[in-house]
């Protein structure tokens, strides 16, 4: 009986690690996970949590953003798991830079920046599941998962580099859910509402960062903050047979969170100066 894997992306820490944990536990999954190596003891935490739940794990560490490392992933997860055993792949990858795209009174983000931020936020995502499908990796009925979140629909300063991969995401999942239909998969953008997480903190740091947190759980009709459980939960259903109508979908998990709202509050317009 063939085993049947999820291949998570940044499966260390923060939305990837709680999806690893939840799809071994429900559907019941293996999990191959990619990571940087920033956080070795949260990696080895994964691995073991995985392991308790009787499914087997390889965390693999390296750069999953790059076309290098989708090559390289593929080909261990090829040695690990075998053909035709990807039930679940999920892009679950933070690696963008901040910066001003063009105002010249700031620091504007670099040409190596923007490649960098497209190539892990988004162009990744193509990268991998051309490797997967050039090694017959992808189970029938596999479900390739992109993440997203409303900053796509925001101007929040210095997150236009976010704001225009996440764009480009959401056309790649069109376009790969057109190819990929005949074959039997589906792809998809799961878009959820703001979570903590380490990236979190690193985008909103400082008094900007803790306006955050104080104006999103007010934002948000039921009052509080998605949790990283809630979003993995659903990854599991949509790993299942019975959300298998989805396809080419930007779901909306946002829990209706108003983003013009937080625009408003959090970086109000400065008017321009005389």
């Amino acid at each position: 009986m063939t085993r049947h894997w999820a291949v998570i992306l940044g499966a260390s820490v923060g939305t990837g690690a709680a999806v690893a944990r939840e799809v071994a536990h429900r559907p019941g999954l293996d999990v191959f996970g990619m990571h940087r190596g920033y956080h070795p003891d949260e990696a080895l935490a994964v691995v073991a949590d995985v392991q308790a739940l009787g499914r087997r794990c390889v965390m693999e560490k390296g750069d999953a953003g790059t076309q290098a490392g989708a090559v390289a992933g593929a080909d261990a997860l090829l040695a690990a798991a075998g053909p035709r055993s990807v039930r679940l792949f999920v892009h679950s990858l933070a690696n963008a830079s901040l910066g001003s795209i063009a105002r010249p009174a700031e620091a504007q983000v670099s040409a190596a920046q923007v490649q960098k931020t497209f190539d892990s936020m988004a162009h990744s995502f193509v990268y991998w599941t051309q490797e997967l499908l050039r090694r017959d990796l992808l189970a029938p009925g596999a479900q390739v998962l992109g993440l997203s979140n409303p900053l796509v629909d925001s101007l929040v300063r210095n997150g236009g580099l976010i704001t225009a991969t996440k764009a480009a995401l959401e056309v790649y999942v069109r376009h790969l859910a057109y190819e990929l239909g005949p074959m039997g998969h589906r792809v998809n953008l799961l878009k959820f509402g703001a979570v903590v997480t380490a990236a979190m903190g690193t985008t909103f740091s400082g008094e900007a960062g803790d306006a955050l947190r104080d104006v999103l759980p007010r934002i948000v009709p039921a009052g509080r903050m998605c949790t990283l459980e809630e979003v993995a939960r659903f990854v599991g259903v949509l790993a299942g047979d019975d959300a298998r109508w989805f396809n080419g979908a930007t779901i909306d998990f946002t829990g209706a969170q108003t983003q013009s709202l937080f625009d408003a509050l959090v970086y109000p317009r400065r008017e321009p100066t005389p």
